[in-house]
């Protein structure tokens, strides 16, 4: 590409304004229809901020906008009575979110729970009583089930006693399900609300599915969908569903897999009327839709989705249809009608700000082996003009137990619009593999999980993709993290790194991010009192000296998961040894860059200084 005139940040004119347009595309996601089904409400962030927006699915009017102007919207979820629109807010940026309900028409904007900033309020969801909305809420390492009268602004909380995220109410508010436990070690319990007590569902020594996610109460009350790990052998053990009936007095009996595949897990469903359940598969990262029947969990017909990747959806009153939200390589978050009879699908116009088709390229699934065997795979971005070697960057994922998969990735597709080859892989402790694959990477594992950085490094060398000393690290969150342990691991594998809202030091992470995030993390981590020394040896902090590439640590300012001393503390220690080293904090973001001005400067950054160092 052309370079005549050089910005400061010194990319080309020609990139930069590619870089811009990539990186200020606007989505709509977690869509929520009324009960009517002839409108829904969502998240949008055309105005360059997440907003909450209601529109018409015929549209013949303009959305409205339901949230304030300084309102940073979550989620939303729409009341089963079509009267009120539950919203949670991020009160700026901060991961300490706030319920908020309006009425339908956006009327009476109000606050209902979250008011002390110490607070979290976790979605979860309305009641079969109008006006009660049923959450988490955390206030310390333990979080409690609340059920809100939005009317009257009065809370009742259902059930206490650890970390307990609602996932399904009875319609008479007498008995709930929810999710307990720790990353990677979680349950749901059947809670009785009278008397408090908590039941697993699947009760412990049961063969298999000792994880569950998320549980449903079935439509005639007498049995328990849940969506739970199956077993299997790493990277083979799948997620797929349970049946579990209940007793006349409600006593969870034995657990039925009624629905599974060998290749996929099973990202999210839904039991509709008609006697079929809808399914969602995550098929190597793609998404895949079917309905099937509610009995034996025969496939009744796959439903064809415009895009390879589904995130969400809200399904139609009816079960005739849903709102589907969808993405891929080439299109952020949008909003799809999808009409589960025939298959068709059509877009909602909620997200008008597109980029140039022309200047992005679609990525290919790329599988490889790690130093011990284990197959791995990740997906393989390269600029239309190379056929070869190529400076690359090695972009790794948040998480660590998130995925890689063919959707909106704007870093990727702006590195590759400056000309550099992206490979984001899915090493070992990533998702949509299963739980043991999941779960390879926690604790003890941690040190030996490392090593498929160095293996991915070296295939992409072999293969002939990467330039041996021309290669990058990049990643968010753990991707972050994992980026300065392989910067100080293996001073000599990359020649720069960018870290954004990365850990440095798991011993001051634990300190210092939110209580019920400390509580959660040790069983990924490890514990911060009992495993300290671990913690330190596998802490970048503690190596700083060895790092001789230059990195650049980016960090929004009000991130309280990770918090922002993180990135802060390694550039003063990395200033202070003289290393090559830039900190870029971002006004006003937490632990996600959600605002259109910080996410193209965060993305001109990145992208000019691979450019730069590589």
């Amino acid at each position: 590409m052309t370079r005549t005139i050089e910005d400061s940040h010194g990319l080309g004119t020609d990139v930069r304004l590619a870089v811009t347009e990539i990186a200020a595309a606007a989505g709509a996601w977690c869509p929520a229809l009324a009960p009517t089904g002839d409108r829904v409400a969502y998240v949008s962030d055309r105005s360059g901020r997440p907003r909450l927006e209601v529109a018409t699915l015929d549209q013949q009017t303009p959305p409205a906008v339901v949230s304030g102007p300084d309102q940073e919207v979550v989620s939303v979820a729409w009341s089963p009575d079509g009267e009120w629109l539950a919203f949670l807010i991020s009160p700026g940026g901060s991961i300490c979110a706030q319920l908020w309900v309006a009425h339908a028409d956006g009327s009476e904007p109000r606050l209902v729970a979250g008011e002390d900033p110490r607070c979290t309020v976790f979605a979860g969801g309305w009641t079969a009583r109008p006006g009660h909305y049923a959450c988490t809420i955390a206030d310390g390492p333990g979080a409690d089930v609340v059920l809100v009268d939005v009317v009257s602004g009065a809370h009742r909380t259902l059930a206490t006693g650890g970390f307990l995220a609602v996932t399904a109410v009875a319609p008479d508010e007498g008995r709930l399900l929810a999710r307990r436990g720790p990353r990677g070690h979680r349950h749901v319990v059947l809670v009785d609300v009278p008397t408090g007590q908590q039941t697993r569902v699947v009760p412990t020594g049961s063969p298999g599915w000792q994880q569950s996610e998320d549980g449903r109460f079935g439509p005639d009350g007498h049995s328990v969908y849940l969506r739970a790990a199956l077993p299997g052998p790493p990277g083979e053990d799948r997620t797929g569903l349970l049946v579990v009936p209940l007793s006349a007095d409600g006593v969870p009996g034995v657990a039925e897999v009624l629905v599974s595949r060998p290749d996929a897990d099973l990202d999210g469903y839904a039991v509709r009327a008609d006697g079929s359940v809808l399914c969602l598969w995550n098929v190597g990262g793609v998404s895949e839709l079917e309905l099937r029947r509610v009995d034996d969990g025969a496939l009744v017909r796959a439903v064809e989705l415009p895009l390879p990747v589904m995130p969400g959806w809200s399904l139609a009153a009816d079960g005739g249809s849903l709102v589907a939200e969808l993405t891929g390589p080439g299109a952020p978050r949008g909003l799809w009608v999808v009409d589960l009879a025939d298959g068709t699908s059509r877009p909602l116009p909620s997200a008008p700000r597109l980029p140039n088709p022309d200047l992005l390229v679609t990525p290919v699934r790329h599988p490889y082996r790690a130093a011990d065997g284990l197959a791995l795979e990740g997906w393989l971005y390269t600029p239309p003009d190379v056929h070869g070697p190529n400076r690359t960057v090695v972009v790794f994922h948040g998480g660590p137990e998130g995925q890689e998969r063919p959707s909106w990735s704007p870093v990727a597709q702006a590195l590759v619009a400056a000309g550099l080859t992206v490979f984001a892989p899915n090493v070992r402790g990533s998702g949509g593999r299963g739980a043991a694959f999941m779960a390879a990477d926690d604790v003890d594992a941690r040190e030996a999980s490392f090593a498929d950085v160095p293996a991915t490094v070296e295939h992409l060398v072999q293969a002939g993709i990467a330039t041996p000393g021309r290669v990058g690290a990049h990643g968010w969150s753990y991707g972050g993290y994992l980026t300065l342990v392989a910067l100080t691991r293996w001073p000599d594998l990359f020649a720069a790194g960018v870290s954004l809202a990365g850990m440095s030091d798991l011993r001051s992470f634990f300190a210092g991010t939110e209580p019920w995030m400390a509580a959660a993390s040790t069983t990924e981590y490890g514990d911060p009192v009992t495993d300290r020394e671990m913690l330190a040896t596998i802490s970048p902090m503690t190596a700083l000296e060895a790092l001789r590439s230059p990195v650049l640590l980016a960090h929004g300012d009000r991130d309280t998961n990770v918090p922002v001393a993180e990135s802060v503390q390694a550039h003063q220690a990395l200033t202070a040894l003289g290393a090559p080293t830039e900190l870029l904090l971002l006004p006003g973001e937490g632990h996600t860059v959600v605002g259109r001005e910080n996410l193209v400067e965060l993305t001109e950054r990145t992208t000019a200084w691979f450019d730069r160092w590589l």
